[in-house]
């Protein structure tokens, strides 16, 4: 195809334009200037880049909510308008008409694949799937109920030690050749973590299937019985990577982007998304839903929700309906449109009774139709239904966030390939407010015992079980030491 970029490519990102300057008045009545920024969607950003070096003074971000902290191509999101675009495209096309192979290639590369691209990449993702044998024996060092979680952060890093050659992180073959294996072989790594957690034996991948239907196959399959993976099932399960793939810089992703700034290997910077992606403020939050369910079912089911409602509704009330609103999307999530109609097909198709199902369906019924969640942009999100889907799938409620994790894994290559692409990357180095002592004059342990005073930090005293014991220790051991 004429002018088309060849696979290995990245299309080439338009950089910011400048519009102006914006002026700050320091404390002493001087002034500096700043370039004004705007970028594709014409959104503004004040470039101060040059603060620090000029003036000696530093802003104070926390959380980063209102800081740029890299350009980048991958991903756009428009929150007012609940507009959610992979590389210049919307979420909702991506899922409905394309597939896994399609997102996955447009964001590592910036285009769609032509239908040979896309032969050869699905052919390089299939056949990177295996994972060595060694690895296998490493699983075996976990207890038997680890969470799947902790064994992901383990295994993913320790994929450094089977390429050693990841470590030439400027080198484009390899850039792309480590993106290529962690994509292909994050469902096989996370289907043996399940696998190692339940104590079954562990079920290699299949080249013949696609890389949803894969992960089913090595999830439930067993040695002693044939396994059919449900191509309906599959497709709903592949929608729900495509819709996570990708979320511009949230905790994991700017993590990954802050361990590759020290020139960190893949699999390393990967591992570091792995482990903010397991926090539950992050990455946990359709696993929240079902706990929610849960304890409507404990306190009474489907009955118990109008007073769940009320008790959400009340501030003093420490109860939370999870699954609803968005911190970044202010309308509706856009991917949640989606998996609503996903969810309402996999529930016919499987025909399955369950109780927390029934509740999940008469929450949603209330938030559409509630002035109180209404008014204030409540609906239901992604996380909400992708809950209910996993638990119709069977997927059990431990392995979301390893399926998160999975998805996010092409979100995270993506935007490490970008970043070390960068001529002019820096190693990330953040500023801080410093409130501790200064300069204080170091006191030998034998002052510190004589002077009768055992100075412990407050939260060493607070803390149980074993600091407890060692604080009584310390505390009978001084006063020993005192009478001596």
């Amino acid at each position: 195809m004429p002018g088309r970029m060849m696979e290995g490519e990245t299309a080439t990102p338009a950089s910011p334009r400048q519009e102006g300057m914006a002026v700050l008045t320091m404390p002493d009545g001087s002034k500096i200037e700043f370039p004004v920024l705007l970028d594709s969607n014409g959104d503004k950003f004040i470039d101060i880049r040059k603060l620090q070096p000029t003036t000696g003074m530093c802003t104070f971000d926390p959380g980063f909510g209102s800081t740029a902290s890299c350009e980048s191509s991958i991903t756009f999101i428009d929150g007012a308008k609940g507009v959610l675009l992979y590389r210049g495209y919307p979420i909702e096309e991506l899922a409905a008409e394309g597939d896994f192979i399609d997102s996955t290639f447009l964001l590592l590369h910036g285009e769609l694949p032509s239908k040979q691209e896309k032969q050869l990449f699905e052919r390089e993702i299939k056949y990177h799937t295996l994972v060595h044998e060694q690895l296998i024996q490493f699983y075996r060092g976990f207890r038997h109920d680890a969470h799947p979680m902790a064994i992901m952060c383990g295994v993913v890093g320790a994929l450094s030690a089977f390429y050693p050659e990841v470590a030439e992180v400027k080198n484009p073959q390899q850039q792309l050749r480590a993106c290529y294996r962690l994509i292909a072989k994050m469902p096989t790594l996370a289907a043996m973590a399940y696998k190692t957690s339940i104590g079954q034996p562990i079920i290699y991948p299949r080249n013949d299937l696609n890389y949803a239907e894969n992960f089913l196959h090595m999830m439930f399959a067993v040695p002693s019985e044939r396994y059919e993976v449900d191509p309906e099932l599959a497709k709903a399960l592949e929608i729900i990577f495509i819709l996570h793939l990708d979320h511009e810089q949230n905790a994991s992703t700017s993590t990954v982007r802050t361990a590759g700034s020290s020139q960190a290997n893949p699999f390393a910077c990967v591992a570091s998304g792995i482990a903010a992606l397991w926090g539950p403020a992050h990455g946990g939050a359709n696993e929240a839903v079902l706990k929610m369910l849960e304890e409507i079912d404990r306190l009474g089911g489907v009955e118990a929700i109008p007073t769940m409602v009320a008790r959400a509704k009340d501030k003093n009330d420490p109860f939370r309906l999870m699954g609803f609103g968005h911190r970044v999307y202010k309308s509706y999530d856009p991917r949640a449109k989606l998996m609503r109609q996903v969810t309402y097909r996999v529930l016919e198709k499987l025909g399955r009774k369950d109780a927390l199902l029934d509740i999940a369906m008469e929450l949603e019924k209330i938030a559409l139709q509630d002035e109180y969640f209404v008014k204030r942009s409540l609906y239901p999100n992604v996380d909400f239904y992708s809950g209910i889907v996993l638990r119709a799938l069977g997927i059990p409620v431990e392995m979301y966030t390893v399926l998160f994790a999975m998805a996010r894994t092409v979100g995270w290559v993506a935007q490490w390939k970008e970043m070390v692409a960068d001529a002019t990357g820096r190693i990330t180095r953040p500023r801080q407010i410093y409130t501790g002592e200064l300069r204080r004059k170091f006191v030998p342990v034998y002052e510190r015992q004589l002077s009768g005073r055992i100075s412990v930090p407050s939260d060493f005293k607070e803390a149980g079980g074993f600091r407890s014991n060692l604080l009584s220790r310390l505390v009978d051991t001084s006063a020993r030491t005192a009478l001596r």
